[in-house]
Formats: structure tokens, sequence, C-alpha cells
């Protein structure tokens, strides 16, 4: 989503994203003309009339789970994001029995959180992956 228009869109997509991508964007884009949605997550410059590049993962029930906002001359990492909804869906799934480590890539060794961890997870980040 952005404050560009679907026009917009369209000839990013056409004419740069399809050209570094197989297939393009294969998700709709939304334009927020005005910013009122960038508004309400608190990235739209009204100075400016733009909206600075922010990541939002929204949890089924709406809540915000996690958040990046970047100035325009950095780029994002997509894989960063997917790896973050991936560790996000893992724990939701496992009702709060398992949390995800720094660094933490599916497959790899969760942790189960409790009392016990408390001052120990330095066993657990030197600990062979499972």
């Amino acid at each position: 989503m952005s404050v560009d228009s679907v026009y917009v869109h369209k000839m990013w997509n056409d004419h740069e994203i399809s050209k570094m991508t197989d297939k393009g964007v294969t998700f709709p884009m939304l334009s927020d003309s005005g910013g009122a949605v960038g508004k309400m997550y608190g990235v739209y410059d009204e100075d400016a009339g733009v909206e600075m590049r922010g990541r939002f993962i929204i949890d089924p029930d709406g809540n915000v789970q996690g958040y990046e906002v970047l100035t325009p001359p950095v780029g994002r990492n997509v894989d960063e994001t997917l790896r973050q909804i991936k560790a996000f869906q893992l724990v939701r799934n496992a009702g709060g029995t398992e949390v995800t480590p720094s660094g933490w890539q599916p497959g790899k060794k969760t942790l189960k959180p409790g009392p016990g961890l408390v001052g120990n997870v330095w066993k657990e980040w030197t600990a062979k992956d499972e």
C-alpha cells in the first residue's frame, strides 16, 4: 500500500518488478491516496505527502505483532519479513509453549518459555540445533 495511484502501481509492476521476478507482484497493491491508513500507522509524512516504508505484521485478531519503518533510501528484506511471519505463526500455533530465539530459522530449535529459561538462554543458544 502506498499513496501512489493504482496506475502508478501497475506501471511499477509492469516496468520494474516484472523484470526482477518471474511473475511481478502476485498480490493486490492498494492505494492510500491522502494517506489515511499511513496516518493511522504513523508513517505518513504530511509535509511531503508521502509515506515512509513501513512493514506491519498483523495477526488474524488484528493485532500488530511486528513492524519496521525505513526511510526511502534503504530497501527492505522480504526474506526477513517471511521469516518473521513464520516465527509469529509458529508461536501462535504453539499457544505460548514455544518462542523463537534471535535469528531463528524455520525448522531450527525453539525455546520453551518458563522460569527455568531465565538466566539459561545462553545454554540453549550455544546448544546444537535439533
